[in-house]
């Protein structure tokens, strides 16, 4: 899944970059999200919208939305993660699990014994790592439950992208990652 996470673009930008990346995910078969913004995600043509804490509560998505768009949410405690149980969505992100400097966090590490307990308590909706994931700990993260990993700066920062990538992958794959 590939996220476009824009902050502080316009609106207009957002949805000029996101043509280009939704022709890109759907020739590549992968799905494509759009931060924050279900309404720019509908107009995206995106596959889903991942909310935060401070977004939109996943609740108060029109239906008629849910029913055309994934919903992704963000959690950074066992309350936060437990909340989204009784929310319309359908994978948990949780962290920054590591330490990260890819983006602010008012959340210190929670390390993967508190990612653990987040899978035990959203179980059966996936839970994919956020915050400082890299190779290692990408296999760290699936071996306590994790369903996947979300990553910046193990790819962005990489000397090679796609040779970052394909070990990310590589590491979800021989991890067992779903």
């Amino acid at each position: 899944m590939i996220q476009l996470r824009a902050k502080h673009a316009t609106d207009r930008q957002v949805l000029t970059w996101a043509a280009d990346i939704r022709a890109l995910t759907r020739d590549a078969g992968c799905l494509f999200f759009v931060n924050d913004r279900f309404d720019l995600a509908l107009a995206a043509g995106a596959d889903g919208v991942h909310l935060g804490q401070e977004d939109l509560p996943p609740a108060l998505v029109p239906v008629e939305v849910r029913d055309r768009l994934m919903i992704g949410r963000s959690t950074h405690t066992g309350e936060q993660a437990l909340a989204s149980c009784d929310e319309p969505v359908d994978y948990v992100a949780f962290g920054p699990v590591f330490g990260t400097e890819s983006k602010q966090s008012a959340y210190s590490a929670r390390g993967p014994a508190l990612l653990e307990e987040v899978v035990g308590l959203v179980r059966p909706r996936p839970v994919f790592a956020i915050g400082g994931v890299d190779e290692a700990r990408c296999r760290e993260s699936v071996r306590v439950g994790a369903a996947g990993v979300a990553v910046i700066s193990a790819v962005a920062a990489a000397d090679d992208p796609e040779r970052a990538v394909r070990r990310l992958v590589a590491a979800l794959r021989e991890s067992g990652a779903s």
